[in-house]
């Protein structure tokens, strides 16, 4: 599994609060089969409803690390909001906070989901717009966000940060990287008779 110590990319800035999952990807988004092709859904009603999206102009189009609000991926719980930004090209977030079902679906997807004060994010909010260019550092080792010759602290529960640097974070991934150690043990239990 891979290591994620840092996340280096340029910003785009959507500092609102209450972003709900049904705004990130429309319920209508939810019948795929595969996670394939969400990405171009990504707050596909906003973006109709707002010509200026951020999501919509040319100068975010290869960014990878989206600025929030507060409380960003409340609503319902859907592993389909963080799949699309993924698959939008978002690699990490930067928010004040997070619906707890997002954030661990951010985390096991291998998203880091850090947290900074309102003050740190107005002022990204402010560089992202100004220099839309500029490249943005989320370091998990340091606890760092990096932007230009700027430093800011932000935060990330313990576990999450060391599950994420040291590439634990896939659990489906564990089970298969584990599954003759699974077969074994299951074959010592004496009422289970097969694994199939």
């Amino acid at each position: 599994m891979t290591k994620i110590e840092s996340i280096t990319g340029t910003g785009i800035p959507l500092l609102l609060d209450d972003i709900d999952t049904d705004r990130i990807i429309p319920a209508r988004f939810l019948r795929c089969v595969t996670f394939e092709g969400l990405g171009e859904h990504a707050f596909e009603d906003d973006r109709i409803q707002d010509p200026d999206h951020p999501f919509d102009k040319p100068q975010y189009q290869n960014a990878s690390i989206l600025l929030g609000g507060r409380n960003f991926g409340c609503g319902s719980s859907r592993e389909h909001a963080p799949q699309s930004l993924i698959r939008w090209g978002i690699k990490a977030i930067i928010a004040e906070s997070y619906a707890e079902i997002f954030f661990g679906n951010c985390t096991s997807l291998g998203v880091p989901a850090v947290c900074a004060p309102r003050e740190t994010l107005e002022v990204l909010n402010r560089e992202i717009q100004d220099h839309p260019d500029q490249e943005l550092t989320v370091d998990l080792t340091t606890m760092k966000i990096r932007c230009g010759d700027q430093e800011f602290d932000c935060t990330l529960p313990e576990n999450a940060r060391s599950a994420l640097i040291s590439g634990t974070y896939d659990f489906l991934a564990q089970l298969l990287k584990s599954e003759s150690e699974i077969k074994e043990r299951a074959a010592s239990v004496p009422y289970f008779t097969s694994f199939a």
